[in-house]
């Protein structure tokens, strides 16, 4: 089995979210079980020198952009023991970012076609080509249209899987055969609601898709999380299914975590207490082992349910109990809790931006985690706290409901099904009475730390996909 997988981003080279980790672990987990995965991905200049210096080059083309013609390097570079294929074009990649140019329609338009023009320069022509998010969503439209007839690329299979389908890549009309290099006889493979939507193409076009998570995949259906889609995914849901994400045990790992102030595993809970001390000493809070701390690791945007947490706070403060938050985002929501920060002082604190070391931190040391999303699709911080376990209290929706069973019914965190502040804080009051009951808490603790959210069972999942896809054994 061979598989090409297409991405814009894949850490530890460039990466802005959650896709980065995904294109880094997946493809790793898929090689320990011995499928040969290769990765592809565009020669950003923020990937540093450490790693440009470690690329080879394997030679160059010329790839057709509607009617440019543009040129194309090819860099590979062997990682974590997966081969990464770089593909350079300065006047569209040579930028500060990855994303959010005027020209991003030309840019991952000449991206998808590079893709598939590489394949005989590399000699690597897989079962399966796994494509993921708009940025790469005309891979398998441009696959059909252009590539159909030749014996080499004929029997390979496409795979598109939506990790969030707010972002679509929509573009008007106007560009489509400038840009795109679609005639307008051909544009309802792209066309959607009087306008370009690559996303919709990769759906239409690709021969299976995939969701980030089970419950992901049906909540498309509904207009509520389908940003517009809905009537699409409802008719194409007979090859859509849905395989949660998992994380990556070689980084979260509180056994051998570098980050974190004090190693431990379920059989050394005590030694996650110091984490907690020591978490409370950094941010100010009051020292304390008898009193729950929350954790949150979020973007400051209302789609992660901070507009649930602003809503409640002071009935959530008025327990004995601590909450820190860290992230970025709105405006409205940094100026909200820097004020309360400096109402509940030893009992709150807000650390703003990205600080991975303070993240590891926060899941190390504090008790319970909240997660109140109106939205999510897979999500990651709920797996990342039960190894840490960190207690997760979560809104059903999405990866969360299929990661999180309630501890009231044997699961493993705390869950609340509507979107609303006063569901959330009585889920958050049912975590802080188990974290006064200690027997429990601490079975609790120790069974959500034995959770495998570890990618080799998603890749099982992934493998059979390709599998059934190419009718290989």
């Amino acid at each position: 089995m061979k598989t090409l997988f297409v991405t814009s981003e894949a850490y530890p080279f460039a990466v802005s979210g959650g896709l980065g980790d995904y294109s880094h672990a997946l493809p790793k987990a898929l090689r320990r079980r011995f499928v040969g995965c290769r990765v592809i991905m565009p020669l950003y200049s923020e990937i540093g020198e450490k790693y440009r210096h470690e690329m080879s080059f394997i030679g160059n083309l010329s790839v057709p952009v509607s009617w440019r013609q543009q040129y194309c390097g090819v860099f590979e570079l062997k990682n974590d023991g997966v081969i990464y294929y770089f593909l350079d074009n300065e006047y569209y990649f040579k930028r500060p970012g990855m994303y959010g140019f005027y020209d991003d329609a030309e840019r991952y338009a000449f991206f998808a076609r590079a893709v598939l023009e590489i394949l005989p320069l590399i000699n690597f022509f897989p079962d399966v080509i796994h494509c993921n998010d708009w940025q790469s969503a005309l891979v398998p439209v441009y696959k059909n249209l252009y590539y159909s007839n030749d014996s080499r690329y004929s029997k390979i299979k496409t795979l598109f899987t939506i990790h969030n389908i707010q972002y679509q890549g929509k573009y008007g009309l106007d560009i489509l055969e400038d840009v795109f290099g679609i005639s307008y006889e051909q544009k309802n493979l792209v066309e959607y609601d009087g306008c370009i939507n690559l996303l919709k193409g990769g759906i239409e076009a690709a021969d299976r898709v995939c969701t980030v998570s089970r419950t992901y995949a049906e909540e498309l259906k509904d207009p509520w999380f389908s940003y517009g889609l809905d009537s699409i995914i409802r008719a194409r849901s007979d090859k859509i299914t849905g395989i949660v994400n998992g994380i990556d045990y070689d980084i979260y790992n509180p056994q051998t975590d570098p980050m974190i102030f004090k190693n431990y595993s379920f059989e050394t809970i005590s030694d996650k207490y110091e984490n907690k001390a020591e978490l409370q000493r950094m941010l100010g809070l009051n020292v304390s082992p008898d009193t729950p701390v929350i954790g949150m690791v979020t973007r400051l945007v209302g789609h992660k349910g901070l507009d649930l947490v602003k809503y409640a706070f002071d009935k959530i403060l008025s327990n004995d109990l601590q909450f820190v938050i860290l992230g970025s985002g709105d405006e409205q929501f940094e100026v909200f809790f820097g004020e309360m920060a400096s109402c509940y002082p030893g009992r709150f604190a807000l650390r703003t931006g990205f600080v991975p070391e303070l993240a590891h931190k926060i899941y190390a040391g504090a008790d319970i985690f909240l997660m109140p999303s109106k939205n999510e699709p897979c999500g990651l911080a709920q797996m990342i706290a039960l190894r840490y376990g960190t207690v997760p209290v979560v809104r059903e929706t999405g990866g969360l409901k299929d990661t999180v069973l309630d501890a009231d019914s044997g699961g493993v965190g705390y869950t609340f099904k509507s979107y609303n502040a006063d569901d959330m804080y009585g889920a958050l009051n049912r975590a802080v009475g188990g974290f006064y009951d200690k027997d429990f808490w601490q079975g609790l603790v120790k069974k959500d730390m034995q959770c495998d959210n570890s990618w080799n069972a998603s890749a099982g999942e992934y493998i059979a996909l390709y599998r059934q896809m190419t009718s290989k054994r």
